[in-house]
């Protein structure tokens, strides 16, 4: 027997009887009549049910016909209506697990309790706290859970998968914490109300180039992953790549200086130079001044005496005058270039691997986001030295002016005339 039209008719009713398993049960009854020879097997295989369910059907329509020959509806007694949705007695049913296995979800929660890691008594301390690994846990405890039950158990308390998240800080917090954000917000607003540059800076890590693996994925044909080493050891053949970035708050754009050796306070200022000339004087041809927000270290840190002799030259060949604030202490994550550009420049390369100084540049220049964003991308090729020294009478010939706010992170260089 195979009737198309019947098969769909079935089903879709079949569906829309989801929540009522009398009529559900009515419906399928009257079918397997109305095919006649065969009609109970063909209407069990097609709604997914068994054939006892179909022969109860039968019986209650039968039961139903015998009480309605008046074919009136008002004597349909409630208790016999097949509109009722439920079919078993209220309080009926298996009992949950919570009844039949007390004390079930105190263990379940004392396993998944994060106070617990680490601590030898706990049996799951140094192991994934993954549902089958609970389950088995709490088979050994006497209980018998299956791991979709622990799952919908742990859904119950509120528990869900969620990936660890970096919000803790590293080392105490410094007292002028907060001081110094008011102090970044409020220069920078007085920057941009005045059509003055401000930038946020810093070098992104370095990369290794080759046919390393990146993390990420993108779509390829199914079973053919991109083919890569399995080991990301530094290959000088190859190189790496180093992107230093500079970041207009203000519009939204940024440029990356890719360089092949050192992040030095060297490179650091001429990426920042690079930026003006490609970027900034053009977007800022009245500029008398500039405001740059960097990290506390590295490169472009506050006590890196290189990096202010190099902002002095940047302030001369510019002719702008140079202001400088440092986020505290372990508060890099709030310089605005790494949320605003560096993390779409990651999204963009994700599952890609970095085989050639043109791979990276046409990445980093591809970076686009809903908002706006636009980057330009250039090489440095220059082999920047490290190790300089700056002694204290070149650090002296510095036009360097400390403000009266934490003068070691914000500061002043004034171009010489």
């Amino acid at each position: 027997m195979e009737d198309l039209v019947a098969e769909k008719r079935i089903k879709t009713v079949v569906s829309l009887l989801a929540k009522n398993e009398k009529l559900r049960r009515l419906y399928l009854a009257a079918e397997a009549e109305s095919l006649g020879w065969g009609g109970m097997v063909y209407v069990s295989k097609i709604a997914g049910v068994d054939k006892d369910t179909v022969t109860a059907g039968k019986k209650d329509l039968e039961k139903l016909r015998q009480n309605h020959e008046t074919q009136c509806s008002d004597s349909i007694d409630d208790s016999e209506s097949p509109i009722k949705e439920r079919i078993r007695a209220e309080g009926g049913g298996r009992k949950s697990i919570v009844d039949t296995q007390p004390g079930i979800i105190e263990a379940l929660l004392k396993l998944i309790d994060g106070s617990e890691y680490g601590n030898p008594e706990n049996p799951l301390s140094y192991t994934s706290k993954s549902t089958r690994h609970l389950a088995t846990e709490l088979s050994k405890q006497g209980f018998t859970v299956s791991h979709t039950k622990v799952k919908e158990l742990l859904e119950e308390q509120g528990y869900s998968l969620q990936g660890n998240r970096k919000l803790k800080q590293v080392g105490k917090d410094h007292e002028d914490r907060n001081e110094q954000f008011e102090h970044i917000k409020r220069t920078s607003m007085e920057y941009m109300s005045a059509g003055e540059p401000v930038i946020s800076i810093d070098c992104k890590k370095k990369e290794n180039l080759g046919d390393f693996a990146n993390k990420g994925v993108e779509y390829r044909k199914v079973k053919d992953p991109k083919a890569l080493l399995d080991h990301d050891f530094f290959n000088p053949e190859n190189g790496k790549a180093i992107p230093y970035g500079t970041y207009d708050v203000a519009n939204n754009e940024g440029y990356v200086n890719v360089g092949i050796s050192h992040d030095t306070a060297e490179f650091a200022a001429s990426s920042i130079y690079s930026w003006w000339i490609y970027m900034g004087k053009d977007r800022y041809p009245n500029a008398k001044k500039i405001y740059i927000t960097a990290d506390g270290g590295g490169s472009n840190g506050s006590r890196n005496r290189l990096w202010k002799v190099e902002l002095q030259d940047f302030a001369n060949k510019t002719q702008l005058e140079v202001e400088v604030s440092h986020f505290p202490p372990g508060t890099s994550k709030w310089n605005k270039i790494e949320h605003r550009l560096f993390s779409f420049i990651s999204k963009n390369w994700r599952g890609r691997p970095l085989e050639s100084l043109q791979v990276v540049v046409k990445l980093i220049a591809s970076t686009t986001t809903s908002k706006g964003l636009n980057v330009r991308c250039g090489v440095d090729l220059k082999d920047y030295q490290t190790g300089i020294k700056v002694t204290d009478e070149e650090l002296s010939k510095v036009n360097l002016f400390q403000n009266e706010f934490h003068g070691e992170w914000n500061y002043r260089i004034i171009p010489n005339k």
